[in-house]
């Protein structure tokens, strides 16, 4: 996106917001311009059974993918309604889709391979072996490359998209522990949090090999990433309630700020400057980089319990994340069982309060 565009659609938003400050917990920004606030504008109940992962949005066809743990649904979130239903994807995780190529891949946690579909058929075109445990995928447009992070492997299968699946493995990248979610530049480096290992690795995507490897100061358990590659930030979600805010070209931990429980995804909105890091306690923290290059939180939005992932559409800065209701928790579970035919998509939007 031109600055120019960048610059009118901000102005555009404010101009629709009419002054802005945090909706749920004012701070130190509440009288900033180009802050809006954010809040839950409905939630549409999803039919179908299964936990849910990494949900996608494809800009193209403005489709939601959501992981069902053994099957892969497509959502229109205009109604909420079932586009779509990609089979036998047994302990999917996540989705990336390659426009380029017109395909959709799963990562299937539970049968260690990739699911290779047709965007449009949605026809199941074949499965690409991966390494122990597939998690997290994300397409590289720079290398035109899928990393698929194998979480039990401690490795990483980069993928040929356009290649025939069962011939499509080009290489695999160790990593120093289990690869939890990955963020790419589109130039050349993709960032990847070691939950483990409380750090992020670096990846060249020309090599395909670990160059670099820095220490979050001060957070434990990194999951969700996002990336300012304006202004070269990382800001990379913990387990001990902090988004811990990196350097991406020195590795230098810039600040830790406060985030929910359970947190599990982040996104970051490239023309309103701003962090979302999504927690399974329901709340979204939005985090802004200051003119003085401080960082703050300027809003916790308040979504659903269980909440955890999250993903954005940046034509209308909505965002959307799928939970359920739950069943008491049994002693020994480390999540609640979800109710049946409880599950949704919340979505949140900035609106002119």
């Amino acid at each position: 996106m031109s600055k120019f565009k960048a610059l009118c659609s901000v102005a555009a938003l404010v101009g629709l917001l009419g002054g802005i400050g945090c909706a749920n917990n004012p701070g130190p920004s509440a009288g900033r311009m180009n802050a809006p606030r954010y809040q839950v504008a409905k939630t549409l109940p999803i039919a179908g059974d299964g936990r849910w992962d990494f949900i996608a949005f494809d800009p193209e066809a403005k489709l939601l993918y959501v992981p069902r743990q053994t099957h892969t649904q497509i959502i229109d979130p205009a109604d909420g309604k079932l586009v779509a239903d990609l089979p036998k994807t047994d302990g999917v995780h996540g989705v990336a889709i390659v426009q380029s190529v017109g395909r959709v891949f799963t990562s299937n946690g539970k049968s260690d391979n990739v699911s290779v579909f047709d965007l449009k058929s949605h026809a199941l075109i074949g499965n690409v072996p991966a390494g122990k445990g597939p998690d997290a995928i994300l397409y590289d447009s720079f290398s035109k490359k899928i990393l698929c992070c194998n979480a039990k492997g401690n490795d990483i299968t980069v993928i040929d998209p356009a290649a025939v699946p069962e011939n499509a493995v080009v290489a695999t990248i160790p990593v120093s522990s289990n690869p939890e979610c990955p963020v790419s530049d589109g130039k050349g480096k993709v960032f990847l949090n070691l939950e483990d290992g409380n750090a992020v690795t670096v990846i060249d995507t020309a090599k395909m090999k670990v160059t670099a490897t820095w220490p979050i100061e001060g957070g434990e358990g990194p999951t969700g990433i996002a990336l300012d590659a304006e202004h070269h930030v990382l800001y990379c979600g913990c387990h001990n309630k902090v988004v811990g805010i990196l350097d991406s070209e020195t590795g230098k931990t810039l600040a830790t700020l406060p985030i929910g429980e359970g947190v599990d995804g982040a996104e970051f909105d490239d023309v309103l400057q701003e962090a979302f890091i999504s927690s399974g306690d329901g709340t979204v923290t939005a985090v802004r980089r200051t003119p003085a290059g401080n960082f703050e939180v300027v809003q916790t939005i308040r979504t659903r319990a269980g909440a955890r992932t999250i993903t954005i559409d940046h034509a209308t800065h909505v965002l959307y994340l799928p939970t359920a209701e739950f069943l008491p928790k049994a002693e020994g579970e480390k999540r609640p069982q979800m109710k049946p035919g409880t599950f949704m998509i919340v979505v949140v939007s900035p609106t002119a309060g």
